[in-house]
Formats: C-alpha cells, structure tokens, sequence
C-alpha cells in the first residue's frame, strides 16, 4: 500500500528526531511527516508546472496550522473548528518563509505552497521548533528547484547552559531564546529574544545552534538521495534579451549613479530614477514598448539601480542619502505629544517616524491567549500599524498583514524584558505604534518610540531600550563589503543582509537577521553586532535627553489602582457567595476590582476614577479581611436573635455570639428581658475564639462596670 523511507536525528545528542516520507499525502510534490516523542508535524509542498505570466518574483506562500484535536482540545468559539491563523501561527510561517525564500533560483518563478500542519502534540514539546525541519524536508524529497536543505532550531540558555530545542518547562530559567535556520554552510535566519546578553554570547549562540543544523542538513541531503531526488525538475521562466540589458546598462548606469550620489531625499530621488527610465523608453514604439517593457523594468532594477548604489557604498564608503557606513539619521524626539492618552511619544530617524500610545488598563483589559498549546493571558501587549500613506502609496488600509504583525512582535520582544508586570505592576499595557513615514527600519522607530511613551505614560520602566537596523553590501568576486548602520529601505531591499538589534546600555534584548547571499562570516557578523552596538548607545543617548527617567506620576488620565494582598482564605468572603459581595462593592464604589490567586495569597487590584472611590472600596475590602483579635472592642450590629443570646456582626462577614450571660452583670432569663432587637448597634468585647471551630466569643457585660 505504501513504500515508507525514514531518516532518524539525534537531536542535542539525546532525543530521537524521525522524519518520515511515502506514507502520508503522497499526491503532494513533497510531503514528510517529522516526529519527535507524541508530536508529529505533517509538511508538503506543491509548485505549479509553469509561472504565470510577466512574474518577476517568487509567489512563496508558508502556512503553518496548529490542529486542536493534536492535543486532545476543542477550538473555541461559535463554530468549534480552526479558523484563521492566529499570531503565533503567523510567526511561525514567517520564520519558515524567511529562511527557504533566498534559496530558490533567482529566475524561477512558479507558485509554490508550502504547508505545514501540527497533527499530535506532546505537550512539553515546543513544535515551532521542528516546523523549519519539516518544510525543508518536504523540498528535499520533491524535485522542485531549491539550494538547500535548511532547517531551524532553537537555542536558548537556562542556568548558563546553551540547549537544543528545549521544553516548555525547560524555559522558566532562560535569558536567550533565539530561532536560528542555516545551510550546511550558512546561516540564513536569526530571531529571538534576551535578557540583556552580550554581543559575544549571542554570537556563541548562534555558532552553538549551526552545528546542530548541519547534522540534520545532511541527513535531508542522504534522504533525498535515496528516493532520487537530488535532480530537481528543468523550467525556464524567464526569457532574456542581452543586447537590451547591456544597452540600458550603457545608456542609463552613470545617469543613475548621478543620481544616487546626489539625491539624498527619497521621494526626489525615485522620481529622477523614473524619469532616466522613462527617457529610455522613448526610444521604442507603442507596440515595442508594450513587449519590451517587463525586461526594461528588470534590467533597470537588477543592473543598474542595485548595481549603482551597490558600487558606491563599496567603492567610495558613500550612501544613497550621502552618509558614511556607520553614520546614524539625525534623529527628533517628543513625549506626551497625545495630550488625552496615558503616554505618547513621536520618534522620528530621517524619513521614518513613529507616533507611539500607551494604554494602562486592568486585568480585565490583558490579551487572553488559548491556542493549541498554550493558554493564559499576556499583562503587556504591543501593535504595530503600517498604513500605506506611510510611504506615499495611493491605496486603503486592508486588514492587518503579516508584515505588521512580525513586526510589532519584534518590538515587543524588545521591551518585554524591561515593562514591570506582575507584583511590580498591576495595570495591563498596550503600546500602539502607528508608522506615518517610514524608510527603513520602522520597528527600530517603534521599540524608541514605545520606550518613550512608556516613560511618559508614568509607568516604572526599568531602562530605556533602543534599536537599530544593520544591512550589508557585499562583492563575492572581490570579497568587498561593508556593514551599513541604520539602514534606509532600499538599502535593506537592494543589499544582502537585514539584521535589527535592540537593547539597553547593558546588553541585547531581542535580535532579528535575515541574510540574502549564500554566505556570511562569522567575522562579519561580529563586526555587524559591534557596529550595531555602538549605534545603539547613540540613539539611547537620544533618548534620554529627551526623557531621562519615568515620570514620577502617571499622567492626568491615567485612572488608578491600588493593590493589595490578602491570604487566600479571605478570598471567597470578599467574592461573596455568587459574586454578590464584590458586584456590591463595585456598584456602591464605582470601581472594577479583580483578584487573582497565586502563592497562597490573593492578590486584589482595585481600579478607579478618583481617590475617594479607591478608598472606600479598599475600606471595605479591609474589612472583610480583618482579622478579629481577642482584647480588642468592635461596634456591630445585632443581625440575629435567638433564645440563649444574639449573633452580632463585628467586621463583614463575621458574626460572634453574644451569650444571654455575657449581656450583663445582672441575670436574664429571656432575650426580651434584655430590650436587645435585629438591628440594633452594640459595643462588644472580643473574649474568645474557638480554637476548634474558629467560633467568635463576645461579650458586652466585659464593658459595664460592676455596680458594687
């Protein structure tokens, strides 16, 4: 029935990683299932025979869906089935993107799918870290073109250790977790997150994580080899016109270069490039025009443009917008720019600029999280918005891209690490980054902005955290290059490398690199990090001049909470029974409160308007959570009557008997003797408690004096 092949990887040395092909979705170009303990993800991939017509690019689309059922779980929701990718199922199909798309061939221009689908789950088993293996496993035993194999992993840091793939409960104790894909030669793709680790570990990392990924490299290399798919199919998607290309290279090169070298405004300088293509096209009919055009577009691009800037960063150390390699954009700040929002900040590094908000609500405004395998709440969150006018494009806002939301994940890795939460912080955050300009390095723009507005907002930030965007210009026939600082886009989408680093004056926080050559030295990487470094600390000198420390206060429209902890017995008394005494609270206060448990203790937020509500809710609560102590004397009120004496209120929620006895030095045979009604208020005494049943023993007689 089935022909299966298996390759077997040990994984860190110690766990079995098994991929295996020619049993599951075998009408697929690829297909492989990769297996690790209970978890198993199924990869295929699929390429139409033939490109579409006039396509210049690669039509790449990764997909990866994490299936409820793979851990025995119901989606939730109306529908009860999986619905569109959540943020964490996009993060993952891009980091499996951003390292297969540079190894296609430049001129193949088929679409391909590539689909990678959670199947069983092993709970402890983090599957992002399999899905890179599993998407070049799929290429690797298709004949579609590809310069792999690649495959992902996971390096993180616990107690000073560097680990391969760890668990989920491996994590608790990590200061580095980062994604890293390669080659068997090269490393194509880093992310990932740090508790302010230095240039050096994280190039250790990184070294740490390519010795893995070259095993598994070659055991796709030998799987491939077996099945006999080494030789990948022929095609030919693009046709060519050297005369042409040669002849727009001589028309047009130095013309362009002109312009690169003294058009430092982006939009100046696009329009003049335009206007030296469109002299070219002059030259040609309508009817040529209309054939030749896509090839002059290409030439143009590839040859001349990229070319152009390549050489004059390489050859005379000057950039598009005529600064030198290592110099940063004049950069303009301002905080508490939104004068209603809880914190703003506008950050502004030439052409790119961010304005920032920040929002302080409460535990009931934090980001509920319920995928497949995770699930909980996150107290801060950050959002990354790109509109088109940002870049002067003429066109509607259309939902959220992919793009926005890496990002925006991005930055939030980058601030994570320094925006208190939990005991430190009670509010819930949410930082809005809205990009209105943008050449180069946006989410740089927004990790500053998000800092400032931070500060601004009140909230004890730990350190101010900047970024910086590096590229990388590189000649492989002359071994060239230069490590660019702060780059512009067309830097970033003409040049070879991309790779964002954030941080504090103290070490990295969050990493993101993709490279587009097949090779980079661990020499240039290092120098790329120490440029980066060193740009890093300039725009955190920026920063601070213009907001040194937290404010002290929070702003004016920042409402308040106050926190307090109380043991978790007294939890239930301040609930009530089905919420009643809390909704009351709430209702006669006009306040939220919420509680939440942890380490034996209950941890109560109260949020509010103004000062007196905050009180008197807390009044209330600190009532319930009162403690009676023997001695002391306490006003409450009668709340029952019965025949051998009366039950009395003395905190909220906890009554006392009151004895027929204890009422007076003189002797009553009934309550009615004693005149005592429902309702009344006494002074009572506190003389005992029941060490057995906890029973609160009063007495009013303990405070009348003894007539002699």
């Amino acid at each position: 029935m089935y022909n299966a092949t298996r390759k077997v990887i040990m994984l860190g040395g110690d766990r079995e990683v098994i991929i295996e092909t020619g049993k599951l979705a075998k009408q697929a170009d690829g297909s492989v299932v990769v297996k690790q303990g209970d978890t198993m993800l199924l990869a295929t991939v699929v390429a139409a025979k033939d490109a579409k017509p006039d396509c210049d690019f690669m039509p790449l689309q990764v997909d990866y869906k994490e299936k409820y059922a793979a851990a025995g779980r119901y989606p939730g929701g109306f529908l009860k089935r999986e619905a569109r990718p959540n943020d964490s199922e996009i993060l993952v199909a891009r980091l499996i993107d951003r390292a297969l798309r540079p190894l296609f061939p430049a001129d193949y221009h088929a679409e391909v799918f590539v689909t990678v689908n959670l199947i069983s789950a092993d709970k402890d088993i983090q599957p992002d870290a399999l899905a890179g293996l599993a998407a070049s496993a799929a290429l690797a035993v298709s004949d579609i073109p590809f310069a792999g194999p690649i495959s992902e992993v996971r390096v993180a840091r616990i107690d000073g250790r560097f680990m391969i793939n760890p668990t989920f409960s491996q994590m608790a104790n990590c200061d580095l977790d980062i994604m890293v894909a390669g080659t068997l030669d090269n490393i194509m793709m880093v992310e990932g997150e740090m508790k302010e680790v230095s240039e050096a570990d994280m190039l250790d990392a990184i070294k740490f994580a390519h010795e893995e990924i070259k095993k598994h490299c070659q055991a796709q290399i030998e799987l491939s080899r077996e099945l006999g798919k080494d030789v990948k199919r022929t095609y030919c998607h693009e046709t060519n016109d050297e005369e042409l290309r040669q002849l727009i290279i001589k028309e047009t090169y130095d013309k362009a270069y002109a312009v690169a070298k003294g058009a430092t405004s982006k939009h100046d300088r696009m329009d003049k490039f335009d206007a030296i293509e469109a002299e070219f096209c002059t030259r040609y009919s309508e009817e040529e025009l209309a054939e030749k055009l896509p090839l002059i577009k290409k030439y143009f691009h590839d040859d001349v443009l990229k070319k152009a800037m390549r050489n004059m960063i390489l050859d005379e150390g000057v950039r598009l917008d005529g600064r030198k390699t290592t110099e940063i954009r004049p950069i303009w700040c301002e905080v508490g720019y939104l004068p209603a929002a809880h914190g703003s900040a506008v950050f502004t590094r030439g052409e790119t600029q961010s304005l920032t908000s920040v929002t302080l609500g409460t535990k009931l405004d934090e980001k509920q999280k319920d995928e497949v395998l995770v699930q909980g709440s996150e107290q801060f969150v950050l959002h990354y918005n790109f509109p088109p006018f940002s870049t002067g494009e003429a066109k509607a806002a259309r939902g959220l891209s992919r793009r926005e939301i890496g990002h925006g994940n991005l930055a939030w890795r980058a601030l994570k690490p320094m925006v208190p939460v939990g005991e430190e912080n009670p509010y819930a955050v949410r930082v809005v980054s809205d990009i209105l300009e943008s050449n180069g390095s946006s989410s740089m723009a927004t990790v500053c902005a998000g800092t400032l507005a931070l500060m601004d907002s009140g909230l004890k930030m730990k350190k101010h955290v900047s970024g910086i965007a590096m590229g990388l210009i590189s000649d492989s026939a002359t071994g060239k290059y230069a490590v660019l600082s702060d780059i512009l886009g067309d830097e970033d989408h003409l040049g070879d490398m991309d790779f964002k680093v954030t941080g504090t004056r103290d070490g990295i926080t969050a990493t993101q690199m993709d490279i587009k050559v097949d090779g980079l030295s661990y020499e240039v990487l290092a120098k790329a990090l120490e440029q980066a470094k060193q740009g890093r600390l300039h725009i955190l000198d920026k920063l601070v001049e213009t907001i040194a420390e937290p404010r002290a206060d929070f702003r004016p429209f920042v409402p308040r909470i106050v926190q307090i902890v109380i043991p978790s017995d007294f939890i239930g008394a301040v609930i009530g029974p089905g919420g009643k005494v809390i909704q009351d609270i709430q209702k006669t206060t006009g306040t939220t409160i919420t509680i939440t448990e942890a380490d034996n203790k209950g941890f109560v937020d109260i949020f509010g308007e103004n000062k007196d509500a905050l009180d008197a809710a807390l009044a209330r609560i600190k009532g319930i959570t009162a403690t009676p102590e023997v001695g002391e004397i306490y006003k409450g009120k009668v709340k029952s009557i019965v025949a051998f004496g009366a039950f009395v209120e003395i905190l909220p929620g906890k009554d006392g008997l009151l004895h027929i006895s204890e009422i007076d030095h003189k002797r009553f045979e009934t309550m009615e003797q004693t005149g005592i009604k429902e309702g009344d208020m006494l002074e009572v005494k506190l003389i005992g408690v029941d060490p057995k049943t906890g029973k609160i023993k009063l007495s009013r007689k303990a405070l009348i004096k003894k007539e002699s």
